[in-house]
C-alpha cells in the first residue's frame, strides 16, 4: 500500500479534514456504517527469526529496533537480535552476556542500548549492561543499588537513563533513579506521588515522559503521570478512565511515541488485548484506534523511530507469538494488508 510517513503538521491536517468531513456529514444527515470505525491501519511485517517468546527487552536507536533476553515458554533467554525498518528483516546479534531472563527492562541513552533487571526463574535481578551497535558488543556496568526486581519501567532522556517501579519478589515498588553513563553510577531521586506497581508502560513526547498503566496488590491502576525532564519532577494528568468510554487501563502492556502523539497498546486486563488508544498531550485526552490486528497479547514488543512504529512477540496465555505487525494511525483499515 502507498503510505506516507506522518509528520505532526500532516497529522494535524489529517484532523482537521477529518472534523470537516464529519461536520458536513451532520449537515447532511448522512449514514453509513463504516462512520464509527477507528482509524489505523495494520500491515505485516517481516516475522521474527528467533523462537517465539515474550517478556523481551527492547530499545529503539535510529531506524533499527532490538530486542533481546525474554521466555519461550521453556526456557529463560540471553539472545539478542535487531530489526532493521527499512529494509524490513532481522539479524542475529552478540548474546545478552547476564543471566537469562524475562521480565527485565531495555532503554537507549546516546546510541547505546541497555538492558538490565529480570527475573531468571528463581530471583530477581539488578545487574546492567549497555550495548554498542558500532561495535556489536556488550559491557558491564554499575548495578542498579537499590532492591533487585523485575517488571520495572525504564527510559533514556536527555543523556540519562530512568529506572522504577517493578517487583522485587516481595513488593511492589514506587521508588526512581537516574542512571548517568558518564560517571557509570546511579542516583535516587524523588518518587512519584501515585501507587506502587508493576507492569506499567511509558512513552516519551518532547521532553515528557508519561506513564501509567500496570497492576498492585491485584489491582489494576487507573493514574497518568508525566515527568518533566528538565526539572525531574512528576505532574498528575487526568486518570485513564476519566471519560466513561475509555477502556486504557491495563498491564503488561506497550507504550511507544508516533508523530508526537503517545499510544498505549495490547497487554491484560481479565484477558489479553488487542485495544490500542492515542494520547494527544496538548488536550490531555485519549482518542480509541483500530485494534492491532493479530492475536491478543501480552508481554509484546514494539520498536518506534517517531515517524514508524512496529509490534510484535509476545504471548496470550500458553502461546508465545514471533509476529510483527507496522501500524499506520491515521490510514483506514484493509484487512487484506
Amino acid at each position: 500500500m502507498k503510505y506516507i510517513y506522518n509528520m505532526k503538521e500532516r497529522v494535524n491536517h489529517i484532523r482537521m479534514l477529518t472534523m470537516a468531513s464529519l461536520t458536513l456529514c451532520l449537515m447532511a444527515s448522512c449514514s453509513s456504517d463504516d462512520d464509527d470505525d477507528d482509524l489505523g491501519n495494520w500491515v505485516d511485517k517481516s516475522v521474527f527469526d528467533g523462537s517465539p517468546r515474550s517478556g523481551s527487552a527492547y530499545f529503539t536507536i535510529g531506524n533499527i529496533g532490538y530486542s533481546g533476553v525474554g521466555y519461550d515458554g521453556d526456557d529463560y533467554l540471553t539472545s539478542f537480535w535487531a530489526y532493521n525498518m527499512d529494509g524490513d528483516y532481522w539479524s542475529q546479534k552478540a548474546d545478552f552476556p547476564g543471566t537469562a531472563r524475562n521480565a527485565a527492562v531495555g532503554f537507549a541513552i546516546n546510541e547505546k542500548g541497555y538492558i538490565g533487571s529480570g527475573y531468571d526463574g528463581l530471583d530477581e535481578l539488578a545487574d546492567f549492561y549497555s550495548y554498542d551497535p558500532s561495535t556489536n558488543t556488550w559491557t558491564t556496568i554499575a548495578p542498579f543499588p537499590s532492591t533487585p526486581r523485575r517488571s520495572a519501567i525504564a527510559f533514556g532522556i536527555n543523556g540519562y537513563g530512568y529506572f522504577g517501579t517493578g517487583f522485587d519478589g516481595d513488593n511492589d515498588r514506587k521508588d526512581f533513579w537516574r542512571y548517568d553513563p558518564s560517571t557509570d553510577s546511579w542516583s535516587e531521586l524523588v518518587g512519584f506521588g501515585g501507587d506502587k506497581r508493576r507492569a506499567a508502560t511509558t512513552f516519551t513526547i518532547g521532553d515528557k515522559v508519561y506513564m501509567g498503566t500496570g497492576v498492585s496488590n491485584g489491582i489494576y491502576l487507573n493514574d497518568f503521570w508525566s515527568f518533566d525532564s528538565a526539572t525531574e519532577s512528576w505532574t498528575q494528568k487526568l486518570d485513564l478512565d476519566e471519560e466513561d468510554d475509555y477502556s486504557i487501563v491495563r498491564s503488561n502492556a506497550l507504550g511507544f511515541t508516533l508523530n508526537d502523539y503517545g499510544y498505549i497498546a495490547t497487554g491484560t486486563y481479565g484477558g489479553t488485548l488487542q485495544s490500542i488508544w492515542e494520547y494527544d498531550p496538548s488536550t490531555d485526552t485519549w482518542e480509541s484506534k483500530t485494534d492491532f490486528e493479530r492475536t491478543s497479547r501480552q508481554d509484546a514488543v514494539v520498536f518506534t523511530n517517531n515517524v514508524r512504529a512496529f509490534i510484535g512477540l509476545g504471548r496470550t496465555g500458553s502461546l508465545y507469538l514471533d509476529d510483527l505487525e507496522e501500524f499506520f494511525p491515521y490510514d483506514e483499515y484493509d484487512d487484506e494488508d
